[in-house]
């Protein structure tokens, strides 16, 4: 199964906008998404701090800021 995961903080709105662009994929594609929430983790933080959402396809990583829908399709198209 693909794990597909989100790095993001609290009360963040690109958050929940890659978010609802991710889980809209549901449709094309079977993943899993896996949100994990930076704040307060002091590592995580230091790496990811300003740039989340971070999205990453099977640990690898793959986009921040914005889901690109159509590097999305093909990342995930590129998998089956």
């Amino acid at each position: 199964m693909t794990k597909v995961s989100i790095y993001s903080r609290s009360n963040c709105h690109l958050c929940d906008v890659a978010l609802e662009t991710l889980e809209s994929f549901h449709t094309e594609f079977t993943f899993v998404i896996e949100k994990i929430l930076i704040d307060g983790n002091l590592e995580l933080e230091s790496k990811y701090g300003e740039s989340v959402p971070v999205i990453l396809i099977n640990d690898a990583p793959h986009d921040f800021f914005r889901v690109n829908p159509d590097r999305f399709r093909a990342a995930m198209s590129n998998l089956i």
